[in-house]
């Protein structure tokens, strides 16, 4: 049995997962809020004690820089340490890695129905790498060894916003001056689409209506009132903000991709990509991708691909625990 994590500063999924024929197969997934709990150790404990199982290993993704096995989580006031859960659950064998990392590791495990296009490009050897837009913005790559892609993790969501026109300079002072230092966390994530809007509201570039304004104070996600609104032309000052963030983030899918020379694919995730799906399908995305100057043409024979399947980051846990549950030793406490 095999316990796998996904964890983001919204949602904390937790799952069972058992191999057969070489395949994950999902026995049981539970989702808690983040924000309600003190910890993960908390949860795994819930869980464990709940569902009455005993787990022969088990893998974590989580947001933020993980180094040997240990994380401060940058949206989240945890300390996740994987000795301290292996200890917890009694077992030999726990690995802590970056929620991207989970991601890009459950690509391949995925179907075809698991994956939305973008462009009319199949996919092919080389290098690839996933993006990712939720509460934060999380990047990772996959290096291709000539048979097979090997995921890694990177912090590329906390590099610094590189505006490209006079509007994204004006949202880059904006931010500054509110922040300091403006990475594209700041403009890409759940956050940063309210980041947008406001830009767009106190420069005075869009109105905010009344009905408006009185809705998003009293709605319990006024993110997502936004990227509804942006999505159904309802309101000019949510339809501008969402346009920019879509237009945002295929400029920095092609960054990550010329980063990682990810002629391979870009694979999008997260918990945003499917709620604006409209949009993503649209001319903007795609536009912002390519326009790299003298490395369009590259660009253009990229494939790119959402991934609509939101148990990815489960699955991509569940595999990396087979896989270094198969090299690792009985003495060695593994680290992701």
């Amino acid at each position: 049995m095999i316990l796998a994590g996904d964890i983001g500063g919204t949602h904390t999924r937790i799952a069972l997962f058992n191999e057969e024929g070489g395949k994950l197969k999902l026995v049981l997934e539970r989702v808690y809020p983040s924000r309600e709990h003190k910890s993960l150790d908390e949860i795994v404990s819930l869980f464990i004690s709940n569902e009455s199982v005993k787990v022969k290993v088990a893998c974590f993704g989580i947001a933020g820089p993980v180094l040997h096995g240990r994380v401060s989580t940058p949206n989240l006031a945890w300390v996740v340490d994987a000795i301290q859960l292996t200890k917890l659950l009694g077992i030999d064998a726990v690995w802590v890695i970056n929620d991207l990392q989970a991601h890009a590791s459950g690509v391949d495990d995925l179907e075809t129905a698991d994956f939305i296009l973008l462009n009319k490009l199949e996919t092919a050897g080389g290098n690839a790498a996933l993006i990712a837009a939720g509460t934060g913005l999380g990047e990772a790559g996959l290096y291709w060894d000539g048979t097979r892609r090997w995921p890694f993790p990177c912090e590329g969501g906390h590099c610094d916003f590189a505006p490209r026109n006079d509007q994204e300079i004006a949202l880059f002072q904006y931010l500054s001056k509110k922040f300091g230092r403006v990475s594209y966390e700041r403009v890409l994530s759940g956050p940063g689409l309210r980041n947008i809007y406001e830009f767009l509201h106190e420069t005075g570039a869009e109105q905010q209506p009344d009905w408006l304004k009185d809705e998003l104070a009293h709605a319990a996600d006024p993110v997502a009132v936004i990227s509804q609104y942006g999505i159904e032309g309802k309101a000019a000052i949510c339809e501008r903000a969402l346009d920019m963030f879509v237009s945002i983030y295929g400029a920095e899918a092609g960054n990550l991709a010329l980063k990682m020379m990810a002629v391979g694919g870009i694979f999008i995730s997260g918990g945003i990509a499917a709620k604006i799906m409209p949009k993503l399908t649209g001319p903007a995305f795609l536009q912002a991708f390519v326009s790299k100057g003298r490395l369009q043409p590259l660009m253009e024979t990229i494939p790119v691909r959402v991934i609509v399947n939101d148990q990815v980051g489960l699955i991509g846990a569940a595999r990396y625990a087979v896989l270094q549950a198969s090299k690792a030793t009985a003495t060695t406490i593994p680290w992701g």
